[in-house]
């Protein structure tokens, strides 16, 4: 997912480079605390542009999911994710439903931002259903700009939250697993600003962190890390490398991306000239879309 500026203290990306450049945000350890580690987890990657059919074979081969776009991914002006799910479906993989949010910079000037997080959840819930996606499908509003909410941002999400549970589908969000700093040695982590004022909603969080450590860099072992080394401890999905990488936060596990600075899925597996960005979740259909 590629990254839109942050605003004031919130100047801190996942995926979406051509497809997938993103901001840096302070390090800092999180607030979260981390649980116990999940028995078994998978393998997923997500991007801007749909990778093509012929490379699904291969892809399937170190994949377990992918993200899947509703909507025009950041910075892009269409969505060549439409209409892909039955053959992703038919090759194995499960989903990531992603759908992509307003900057701050589209809400700030607004006297009701929270009635276009509604209008834009009700989009979300109309493509998910063309797509085929069925009823309970968890569908991840991309949040990328990392720090504490504005409150015309907080406005926005919950109320999108709201709106695409009430059209029969769960919410997640996608947003920042990392510290920024809010001055004077205090930091804040967008995924625990948000679950701490979630009152009582149900949400499944993706979270991006890509600092070596505890990240390992464009790795891909038999047992992908846990979502909870992302240092959000509630957290069921981990993007944890991204091409191209972000050198401040990528020096220790440099060696582990290529010379270009992306994330490439390994050459045996015949899908080596497609960059990705790197997640492992709990479950191998985090979006239980299929």
């Amino acid at each position: 997912m590629k990254l839109r500026a942050a605003t004031v203290i919130l100047i801190t990306l996942c995926p979406l480079a051509a497809s997938n450049s993103r901001l840096p945000v302070p390090s800092a350890k999180s607030p979260s605390h981390q649980s116990a580690a999940i028995a078994h987890t998978y393998l997923g990657f997500d991007r801007n542009d749909y990778p093509g059919d012929a490379a699904l074979p291969p892809l399937r081969r170190t994949f377990s999911f992918v993200g899947y776009w509703l909507n025009e991914p950041p910075g892009a002006a269409s969505n060549t994710w439409t209409g892909k799910r039955a053959i992703l479906s038919q090759r194995g993989f499960g989903f990531l439903v992603l759908f992509n949010g307003r900057a701050y910079s589209q809400l700030r000037a607004l006297s009701q931002p929270g009635a276009l997080g509604a209008t834009d959840a009700r989009v979300a819930a109309r493509n998910a259903a063309r797509q085929g996606f069925p009823r309970n499908t968890i569908i991840f509003l991309d949040q990328e700009e990392g720090g504490r909410l504005l409150p015309e941002q907080r406005s926005y999400v919950f109320a999108w939250i709201d709106a695409v549970t009430a059209a029969g589908f769960r919410a997640g969000i996608y947003c920042s697993g990392m510290p920024a700093s809010e001055g004077n040695g205090k930091f804040v982590v967008t995924a625990d600003d948000i679950h701490d004022h979630a009152e009582g909603r149900s949400i499944s969080f993706f979270v991006y962190n890509d600092a070596c450590p505890s990240s390992p860099g464009c790795v891909y072992p038999q047992e992908p890390p846990s979502p909870t080394r992302s240092g959000v401890a509630f957290a069921s999905i981990w993007q944890f490398a991204q091409s191209p990488r972000r050198h401040e936060f990528t020096a220790r596990c440099s060696s582990t991306y290529s010379r270009d600075g992306n994330c490439y899925p390994p050459v045996a597996a015949g899908a080596g000239s497609i960059f990705v960005d790197l997640d492992s979740a709990t479950s191998p259909d985090p979006s239980a879309g299929r």
